[in-house]
């Protein structure tokens, strides 16, 4: 059985292993994952954060803000914008770090296909 990784393409196809091994592509996977997980992180943290607090602080979750709005609704609108904000935030991040690289290689692809 022969091992996927050292064949070669087939005549007129592209090496998507090859590619995918390339210092392009593996940039390509460390920025986004770079940004990926850590925001994750933080999201994830975040989000236990206004859990735990709602469970077992409910006095400040209940304390009163601005009349009938309290920290803890607050905190869960927050939950709301800081999803959107992400959003925004890796959009912004995958035109100016990531896109360009993908075009990069998509680019290169197409060139070899029309080649071959």
């Amino acid at each position: 059985m022969s091992d996927p990784r050292t064949d070669t393409a087939p005549p007129g196809g592209i090496d998507y292993v090859a590619v995918e091994e390339s210092p392009r592509f593996v940039e390509l996977k460390r920025r986004q994952r770079g940004f990926i997980f850590p925001m994750a992180v933080a999201f994830l943290v975040w989000y236990f954060v206004y859990v735990l607090l709602s469970s077992f602080a409910r006095d400040f979750m209940a304390q009163r803000v601005w009349g009938d709005v309290t920290v803890g609704l607050l905190f869960g609108l927050g939950q709301f914008v800081t999803t959107f904000a992400i959003t925004m935030a890796y959009v912004w991040y995958a035109n100016r770090k990531l896109d360009p690289i993908a075009e990069e290689i998509r680019d290169d692809l197409e060139r070899q296909e029309a080649s071959a």
